[in-house]
């Protein structure tokens, strides 16, 4: 059951470090970003706390895949994965938004629609809608990009007046997150998948936008089974899904949203290695790749020894 939950790398030009929820993020002379996936899991703005195994490494190689397979449509910070847990990038000052899209009604929009909201960030929901049934088109639900808490929903009206993003760019990384999530469903389709909804992060260096962080895995995407999809529909049956869902789903059955007076319920070994598999299965079905596990008897020493000579490379 070995899992990375926590790093303390010391690299040369080393800057400063952030711990993330899930992501360690190395500052190298305010140039380079070293991203470490860890193997740390959180479900309503808390870490869980036990770690997955290969977690990390399911998310960095899906997120390296997809940024390569997106540079078409718009630039990313992406440069290297020296490692398998590990993308290092170029560092951009990051947009304090999230660009959340959406084109199926589940989730925390159908908990928010359920109890009768009939707008989410300035986009207007029509009455008489199903848990999981499709939008006419995908919608986009930004969020502010909280460092700790709760991230909340903003419209694009907002954001533009609160000047948090200009319109000018908020007009850019609009039209990139419809182009990259059709891009994401088109490729999902063809893995017999539906890439129901996700978020994006964007940021800017020398005046440049640029894609940054992570795209289309199970921690920033939810994914159905197309097979099946409109017939459970149809029934009002749960969809089967490939994402972090299951997780929050199981915590709710055990009493836990992250509300005042909750108990975390314990996660046991057996729990987190069904968790891990189902990382592993969502890899395999959304790359159409098998996974390889990384040989994780000593993670740390291996990322810091691989991140090191990547490093030296560029000088």
């Amino acid at each position: 059951m070995n899992a990375l939950t926590k790093t303390n790398f010391h690299f040369d030009g080393q800057k400063s470090v952030y711990h993330g929820k899930v992501r360690d993020v190395y500052d190298i002379d305010d140039d380079l970003i070293v991203m470490v996936a860890t193997d740390r899991i959180s479900a309503f703005d808390v870490v869980l706390p036990k770690g997955i195994p290969f977690k990390g490494q399911v998310l960095n190689q899906i997120a390296a895949k997809f940024l390569d397979l997106t540079t078409d449509i718009c630039p990313n910070w992406k440069l290297a994965t020296p490692d398998p847990m590990v993308t290092v990038g170029l560092k951009c000052e990051g947009f304090r938004v999230e660009m959340i899209i959406r084109s199926i009604l589940t989730g925390s929009a159908w908990r928010e629609y359920k109890k009768g909201c009939r707008e989410i960030c300035g986009v207007k929901l029509p009455d008489g809608m199903k848990e999981n049934q499709r939008f006419p088109e995908p919608i986009i639900t930004p969020t502010t990009k909280a460092d700790e808490g709760h991230d909340l929903n903003i419209s694009k009206e907002e954001i533009i007046k609160q000047g948090i993003v200009s319109e000018e760019d908020y007009n850019i990384i609009e039209d990139w997150t419809r182009k990259l999530f059709a891009r994401g469903q088109e490729i999902a389709a063809k893995q017999g998948l539906i890439l129901v909804d996700t978020k994006y992060e964007f940021g800017k260096r020398n005046g440049q936008c640029y894609l940054i962080d992570e795209i289309h895995t199970p921690d920033s995407s939810r994914y159905f089974y197309a097979d099946g999809y409109e017939e459970k529909f149809a029934k009002g049956e749960p969809q089967k899904q490939l994402s972090k869902e299951f997780v929050r789903q199981w915590l709710i059955d055990h009493n836990f949203m992250n509300e005042p007076g909750q108990v975390m319920p314990e996660i046991t070994d057996e729990y987190a290695e069904s968790v891990s598999d189902r990382y592993i299965e969502l890899y395999e079905h959304i790359t159409g790749e098998k996974f390889s596990k990384a040989n994780n008897e000593d993670i740390e020493k291996r990322i810091e020894k691989n991140v090191k000579a990547y490093l030296l490379s560029r000088k």
